[in-house]
């Protein structure tokens, strides 16, 4: 029997102008560049201002040729033409002493054999969302989920991380090999899988790998020879398989020089005496407005009658698309000032000196509780975006640290923790490197009590291999 029945419940829905507003937050400079010419060739009713102040500038430029400079006066230079035309192709000051070799990016590579794979073309763009999040060793850090999060917002199309993982690992197959690849250990597997599996060697390798890693991190050979029935002599030829493997697949030329990819920050931070000026980079708010003539017609189209309703509808709407996308460029700039301001008044000090020591623990969560604003925005509006200070550009990401208390109570930032293991593995002896319990030692002496494992959980971070592997490739 049909019947029915009234019920009510509380629904949240999320409109297409928040989606669109949260990703304009996740945009970094060139990004919102590119997004803001997109929308002035779309939209007749958004302009942008030009700058005249750069064109009266120029006009009236020192080293300009005015009108009235004749001939008399640039016509008997002694300088000979052939030396000022040479000097207009190669500065004789600047000659390489050597060839320059262009050295391919592996990411424009991988994309170029992306394209001769059996994939549909309206696919490619997972292709090259992937490839783009490799970081400079060819890893991918972020999990499947978030991954699918960030394109499912910024295509506006629904992605299914299992739909990524199979991406992922028809890319670990092209060239360079592995690329794609989730940590250190997943790499070195792939290249043992590829060898001869009847090798002992290999063998036992790929059961240290993904049976016993953990020892091999904690560098307990006793147990590993224990639990694999192996001699001194095999344990070593097993360990010097692992210490030959390439351990990132992204292998920069070192005979090769290479362009250092540029990088356009999103905030300026100037040191004034005792003062931290913050700026953006480039605002863009300020330049964009709503076309005058635009607005003429959606007036006189009102009070017009002969004038249909499909017309009106048009006009308003790009008038309101206009005035929404100002609103929205002006709130993302007035929250990234604002979360900016916040991590300035955490970290002055180390904006203020440049100091890696002085890098003070700080989540998201404390920038959101300061600011007034959802965790979800602070991650957006920091993600991907770099501050020029003056000792060097900054990625905001490495600024949010986990903290550890020391032995005099103070909570120190674990990017200082880690900075320390890395200059203490720097200045060992080469023959006879620290173990794990060593550098938990020597970090007690320096006033700092952690566990062995967050120990060897840093030095992976650093992509730095076990006392024994670094003792067999010195």
């Amino acid at each position: 029997m049909l019947k029915q029945v009234q019920t009510q419940k509380q629904q949240h829905t999320i409109l297409p102008q928040q989606i669109e507003l949260l990703n304009l937050f996740h945009l970094n400079t060139l990004e919102l560049e590119q997004r803001i010419q997109d929308e002035l060739s779309e939209n007749p009713a958004l302009e942008e201002l030009n700058s005249g102040d750069e064109a009266e500038t120029d006009k009236f430029s020192k080293d300009t040729i005015q009108d009235f400079q004749g001939w008399d006066e640039y016509g008997y230079d002694d300088i000979p033409d052939y030396k000022t035309e040479y000097n207009n192709y190669l500065n004789t000051e600047k000659v390489p002493d050597r060839p320059i070799a262009e050295v391919p990016d592996p990411r424009d590579e991988l994309k170029k054999q992306c394209r001769f794979l059996d994939v549909p073309e309206e696919k490619h763009y997972l292709f090259d969302f992937i490839i783009d999040s490799l970081n400079e060793s060819g890893f991918l850090e972020q999990d499947m989920d978030e991954l699918a999060s960030q394109i499912s917002f910024k295509k506006k199309v629904w992605i299914e991380p299992e739909e990524l993982e199979g991406i992922v690992r028809r890319l670990q197959e092209l060239d360079p090999f592995g690329a794609g690849c989730g940590s250190v250990q997943e790499y070195m597997l792939l290249q043992l899988k590829r060898m001869n599996g009847k090798r002992p060697d290999v063998r036992h390798a790929i059961g240290i790998l993904q049976e016993h890693f953990q020892d091999l991190r904690n560098c307990n050979l006793e147990k590993l020879k224990k639990q694999l029935g192996l001699e001194d002599d095999e344990i070593r030829i097993v360990l010097n398989l692992l210490a030959h493997l390439s351990t990132r697949p992204f292998n920069p030329e070192t005979n090769a020089m290479q362009a250092n990819p540029s990088i356009l920050p999103d905030f300026t931070i100037l040191d004034e005496g005792d003062e931290l000026v913050l700026s953006l980079y480039r605002q863009r708010s300020s330049n964009l407005h709503i076309s005058q003539s635009w607005m003429e017609m959606v007036q006189e189209a009102s009070k017009s009658t002969n004038t249909d309703r499909s017309t009106r509808q048009y006009l308003r709407s790009k008038l309101s698309s206009a005035q929404w996308f100002i609103n929205a460029v002006q709130q993302r700039e007035s929250n990234m000032l604002r979360i900016m301001r916040a991590i300035l008044d955490i970290q002055y000090d180390y904006f203020k000196f440049g100091d890696i020591l002085l890098l003070k623990p700080m989540k998201l969560k404390d920038i959101a509780d300061k600011v007034k604003v959802d965790i979800s925005t602070v991650s957006r509006l920091t993600c991907n975006k770099y501050a020029e200070t003056p000792f060097g550009t900054v990625l905001l990401k490495d600024l949010f640290t986990e903290g550890i208390v020391n032995q005099e109570g103070n909570n120190i930032s674990n990017r200082v923790i880690q900075n320390i293991i890395g200059e203490v593995i720097e200045a060992e002896d080469k023959k006879a490197p620290y173990t794990d319990r060593q550098l938990v030692t020597i970090l007690a002496q320096k006033g700092y009590s952690i566990a062995r494992r967050t120990v060897a959980k840093y030095r992976e971070l650093m992509n730095i291999p076990v006392a024994q592997v670094r003792g067999l490739w010195n």
